[in-house]
This record gives C-alpha cells, sequence and structure tokens, in this order.
C-alpha cells in the first residue's frame, strides 16, 4: 500500500504528537478514508521525510504520531528556475504541477504584454496563495521533500534586472539554434528559462531579452501551448545535464 504524504507548515521531530490542520486532516480522514493505526508521511519542505502512524482522528482532526525520520534528496541535479508569463485559467497551475515533478526548483510568474490575467493586489495575493498550494500538494505526490520557491509575480523589465542566473534560455520559435547546440555547455549554477504566456512575447520582448544577452532556443517546427512549451524544455534539460541522461 502506497504511504500517504502530507505537507505541513509546522516543524517536525521525531516522537511528537502533531495535530494536524483542517484542510490535511479532511483529505486524510474524509478524502483518503483513513484510520487510526495507518501510516503517514510527513513533509515540511526541509529535505526530510518524517514517518509516523496516526494516533486518532477526533471531530475530524487528525493526530500523527511521529516515530522516525529520514533525509530524501529527489533533487534534480540542476538548479532550473522558470520565468513563466502567466497563463489563463488551469494553465498556470498545469505547469507548476507538473514543472514540479520534472524538477524546477524556483518559479517566477511574469506579467507580460500579452498577458491576459488582470487582477488587482489582493486577488494576486489569493493567486500565489492557490499556486504555493498547488506546489504543495505536487510534491506530496511526487515525493520531492523540498520545496522549490515560488516569486512574487513581476513585470519582465524588472525581472531582467534583478536575475542573477548563470545561463539564460529564451523559448522562441523562430531562434536559430535548439538546445542540442549547446549540449557540450554542462552549465552549473541557476539556469534560467523564459516562456511566455498565450500568444507568446511581444517583438518588443523579445527584443528586451535578446539585448540582454539571453540566449534564443526553439523546440521544433511546432507552435507549442504556453503549458506545453515550459515542460519540453525542461524534459530537454534534463535529458542533456540532468537527471533522465
Amino acid at each position: 500500500m502506497r504511504i500517504s504524504r502530507i505537507y505541513t507548515a509546522e516543524e517536525l521531530n521525531v516522537g511528537q504528537l502533531l495535530q494536524l490542520d483542517h484542510e490535511a486532516s479532511n483529505h486524510l480522514s474524509r478524502v483518503l478514508r483513513l484510520k487510526a493505526g495507518n501510516p503517514v508521511t510527513l513533509f515540511n519542505g526541509d529535505g526530510v521525510d518524517y514517518h509516523g502512524v496516526i494516533e486518532a482522528i477526533e471531530r475530524n482532526q487528525v493526530s500523527v504520531h511521529i516515530q522516525s525520520c529520514q533525509s530524501q534528496n529527489l533533487e534534480s541535479p540542476l538548479h532550473i528556475h522558470l520565468y513563466q508569463g502567466v497563463s489563463r485559467g488551469d494553465k498556470m497551475d498545469l505547469t507548476l504541477q507538473k514543472g514540479v515533478e520534472l524538477g524546477i526548483k524556483e518559479f517566477t510568474p511574469l506579467l507580460t504584454e500579452r498577458c491576459g490575467v488582470k487582477l488587482d493586489p489582493k486577488r494576486w495575493e489569493k493567486k500565489v496563495q492557490h499556486w504555493e498550494k498547488v506546489i504543495q500538494s505536487a510534491c506530496e505526490q511526487c515525493g520531492r521533500s523540498t520545496l522549490p520557491k515560488l516569486n512574487p509575480v513581476i513585470d519582465l523589465s524588472s525581472a531582467l534586472e534583478q536575475t542573477n542566473s548563470s545561463h539564460h534560455f529564451f523559448l522562441h520559435p523562430d531562434a536559430k539554434h535548439s538546445f542540442s547546440a549547446y549540449s557540450d555547455a554542462e552549465p552549473t549554477g541557476t539556469i534560467a528559462l523564459w516562456v511566455g504566456p498565450e500568444g507568446g512575447f511581444s517583438d518588443k520582448e523579445i527584443e528586451q531579452a535578446l539585448n540582454n544577452n539571453i540566449t534564443a532556443v526553439q523546440l521544433g517546427p511546432r507552435v507549442l501551448r504556453t503549458e506545453t512549451a515550459a515542460l519540453a524544455a525542461v524534459s530537454v534539460m534534463n535529458t542533456l545535464w540532468g537527471d533522465f541522461k
């Protein structure tokens, strides 16, 4: 039987009896229908899995007795930082979820000229909180015990000024080269991947990126959707330099 993994923001220690919050308790007791005595694994993003058993379920609040811990390193050898143009609906959720599974370690949502999502500051805050939940849930599913970093939403110009990555790849359908042209590079440090929203980056934004010495690459002859492009690019990088090779 697959043991359920649950994220918690609480400090975790062996021997601790932890009462989980309402959301986690509801998931274990009502969705998964676990009972007292069932094993669970907790993690809080510190790179360690904490193994325990459900001690009690009272009024839908689950208490877990932590019995042991184990350092867990399922991280990609690549530090990929995805700068993703914010997309509509659940497309951004998909990019974050699958990006976590593929090993991305940092996300920055980008506001661009063709971004179709327009929100006030309070709603952006709620959107970011939702994305954090998506990342946590993806870590629960794929086994990662270290949470990828989610940065605040930022516009493209500001992101270009602030980035300190060692290598930059900018997805551009008219680029002359694909990733294979740089297969011998063996990049070290942070790799920044820049992906536009639906409709891509504008001509002005493309020029701005290229003027910042960002390497333009293409992903073949077909036009990919924004939620496909980032995941395809990360898969290529993992094949060339990461944990797919």
